[in-house]
């Protein structure tokens, strides 16, 4: 009997995922269809559905996500809609406000620092933009009143690539790290960029954290950097398919140097890593 619950449970995970992949992929010929009508040319968004629809078609469903992963940063103006974020005051579930931002923004947790031009700001990626959004935050501390009037206002943009999901930063820190872990060229989804928060306008530094890792064949994509509770060490998780060997890489925050790469077969596609103390006290 076991051995049939067992089956049953993973026929339906298989169909829940083969749902998924063909749900996004609707929305994406849909997408495609409507500008078509307007006489763009999407070539390339064209082909990668076309692909997508075969490897689901054959099952290859790992394969069928990465391609329709690549889709997201082609995907159309109509999402340019959806650039909005929404601030809600956590104690009284109010709006604080609306911020028009650029397209498909990921903000996960954030970062926090303050801006040596204005003050306390919150910092978001985006899907599909190649920008670094940065966001004036109220603050208590009196030194900080000058800044009130960019309050909850866009303050800078900081140039970068599409693709993002997380950044980070931490008080003790002065760099910022953003992960490209949907940006469709391998290249870039396997390294990491390191801003330095006091001079966001200088080029940042490239980490090739896959390759660190070399854990072999497979996407090893670069996600989520995630300090520790002393904030001298940042963790990121390299992204590979479940028959393949995906990894947990460790680097010096101050060196900007490996420390260390965890392998371990029950490491399969690691994400949503989080330092337990940061998570407790909010520090992000």
């Amino acid at each position: 009997m076991g051995g049939l619950v067992d089956d049953l449970a993973t026929y339906q995970r298989q169909k829940q995922r083969i749902d998924d992949l063909e749900e996004a992929l609707a929305v994406y010929q849909a997408e495609l269809a409507q500008l078509r009508e307007k006489g763009e040319d999407y070539d390339r968004l064209a082909a990668l559905l076309d692909y997508a629809t075969f490897c689901i078609s054959t099952e290859n469903w790992e394969q069928a996500q990465d391609v329709l992963l690549k889709a997201i940063t082609l995907a159309p103006t109509s999402y340019e809609a959806q650039a909005d974020l929404a601030l809600v005051y956590t104690k009284t579930g109010k709006l604080a406000a609306l911020v028009d931002v650029a397209k498909i923004p990921h903000p996960g947790r954030g970062a926090n620092f303050t801006h040596p031009k204005f003050g306390p700001v919150w910092a978001t990626g985006h899907l599909g933009a190649d920008v670094v959004t940065l966001i004036s935050t109220p603050s208590d501390d009196a030194k900080n009143t000058k800044f009130k009037e960019h309050n909850w206002k866009v303050v800078q943009e900081v140039k970068h690539v599409p693709g993002n999901l997380f950044v980070k930063t931490h008080p003790k820190s002065t760099n910022l790290y953003v992960d490209t872990t949907l940006n469709p060229d391998p290249k870039i989804s396997q390294s990491v960029a390191v801003f330095d928060i006091n001079n966001l306008e200088a080029a940042y530094k490239v980490l090739p954290i896959a390759e660190w890792a070399n854990p072999g064949e497979g996407p090893k994509r670069v996600v989520q950097p995630e300090y520790n509770a002393a904030g001298d060490e940042v963790w990121f998780a390299v992204w590979s398919a479940k028959n393949k060997q995906s990894a947990l890489v460790i680097v010096d925050d101050k060196t900007l140097k490996l420390k260390a790469v965890i392998k371990d077969p029950r490491l399969i596609t690691p994400t949503g890593h989080f330092n337990v103390h940061n998570t407790q006290h909010d520090v992000y």
